[in-house]
């Protein structure tokens, strides 16, 4: 048992019973990123079309989201009554079906079809979600769900980073739309031959009567969430979409906040992405060393703490850099000692994002019941789209009504942070227990 516990979560990564799955989540991130980032750059560079492409940016955004609404109580029912695996290759195959219809989309440039592909790429994603991670602890022990997770958090964001820089290469191309549907296409071939290395389950619920009314069902799936579940996993689907409102509002400001702040150019916009990717990674794979490769949630505190102390410090650090004539590029704006504040603020997010949201995911799954865990995180699926919409909505009253400035809505986060944070920890007092009781055995 010691040299188990001493083994690395890479490890993982040579095993069948999680490397298919690894690798099939993962280009089914970036295969995502890369569609929607040629989208969101076809809208602004390449398509002509007569309505504002902020508007159309926004609105492709929520296309994307709004599956999520509909569809996650679906995916968990799914989840629920057939094998994990079989699904998985379901899924996966029909993500080659759409992207014949992304690929001919793009080669065309017919914006309507590609608004029409990223919303059936958004209901794929809606339904792969609750089998995603509900699978993982059929296939892990308990003591590697906090590893396995870490590295799909990683997986993750380094696939959104690596999707959204790939299809910034591809579009720079005279020959993009050849060169993106041939990769979308490749992708998605690729995610479905992985998906045939995932080893067999069995159903969880096979005579569950499915319930095709989606908001019936939705509602059902939350009271199943919210209420029914222990008040440790119901409070952790909380904190999750929680996570996910403060990442979303983050990641929304940079465009405006490299522009007015930073003065930095596009490439700074895809520098302060990777270096935040890095931090997520960086973080999530630290939790297993940090917590002995147990569900250790003292790490929940730590990173709640580094999530309001990097926001308040960003706010701190914003409109110290010099206002030039010309934007800066990356290694410009480099060059200037306030802006390693910054991007050292940008870090500690991430990492401390990685900190928070692993062992949240790994309570989750280990507290469930296996007839339940497709369905309730169906629930925290629906929860985080919920919380990134709410936060869009907060942003733009903030910034478009009430008139504060960016780095003010920093602030204001910050704080709801702070405050979210004492309602989680005096319902949930476990998170502190355990922090304490980590610290007194010497972390």
């Amino acid at each position: 048992m010691t040299a188990m516990a001493e083994r690395s979560q890479f490890e993982l990564l040579g095993s069948r019973r999680f490397l298919p799955y690894f690798i099939t989540q993962f280009l089914g991130a970036f295969n995502d990123n890369v569609f929607k980032q040629a989208l969101v750059l076809a809208i602004l560079f390449r398509v002509g079309t007569s309505a504002d492409p902020n508007v159309l940016i926004n609105f492709s955004a929520l296309l994307f989201i709004l599956p999520f609404f509909l569809f996650s109580a679906l995916g968990g029912q799914l989840g629920e009554k057939y094998p994990k695996h079989r699904l998985i290759r379901l899924i996966k195959f029909a993500e080659i079906l759409i992207m014949l219809f992304g690929a001919a989309s793009v080669l065309l440039a017919n914006l309507p079809m590609m608004l029409a592909v990223l919303f059936v790429m958004g209901s794929q994603s809606a339904l792969f979600g609750p089998v995603k991670y509900s699978i993982l602890p059929l296939h892990l022990a308990e003591r590697e769900l906090v590893g396995g997770n870490a590295l799909v958090e990683m997986g993750t964001f380094l696939a959104i980073l690596g999707g959204t820089l790939f299809a910034g290469l591809l579009m720079s191309s005279e020959q993009w739309a050849w060169w993106v549907s041939l990769a979308v296409l490749g992708f998605a071939l690729a995610g479905f031959l992985a998906s045939l290395g995932i080893p067999a389950t069995t159903a969880a619920l096979p005579g569950l009567a499915l319930d095709w009314n989606i908001f019936r069902q939705s509602a059902r799936i939350l009271h199943l969430g919210l209420v029914k579940q222990s008040r440790n996993v119901s409070r952790s689907l909380l904190a999750n979409s929680w996570f996910w409102f403060l990442g979303a509002t983050y990641l929304a400001q940079i465009p405006g906040f490299t522009h007015d702040y930073l003065h930095g150019d596009e490439s700074v916009v895809s520098l302060i992405l990777a270096v935040f990717s890095i931090g997520i990674a960086a973080g999530s794979l630290l939790c297993e060393r940090l917590a002995g490769r147990t569900v250790n949630l003292g790490l929940v505190p730590i990173g709640a703490a580094g999530l309001t102390l990097f926001g308040l410090l960003l706010w701190v650090g914003a409109g110290q850099l010099a206002v030039g004539v010309e934007q800066l590029s990356w290694r410009a704006l480099l060059h200037q000692p306030a802006a390693w504040w910054v991007m050292s603020c940008i870090l500690g997010l991430g990492m401390f994002g990685g900190f928070y949201i692993v062992p949240l995911y790994a309570l989750i799954q280990s507290r469930t019941d296996d007839h339940e865990r497709s369905r309730v995180i169906a629930a925290n699926n629906i929860l985080n789209s919920l919380l990134m919409v709410l936060s869009a909505v907060l942003a733009m009253l903030m910034l478009g009504v009430v008139g504060i400035s960016i780095p003010q809505l920093f602030l204001l986060v910050s704080l709801l942070n702070i405050a979210f944070s004492c309602y989680l920890f005096f319902t949930v007092p476990e998170f502190l227990q355990r922090l304490r009781l980590w610290r007194g055995a010497g972390g």
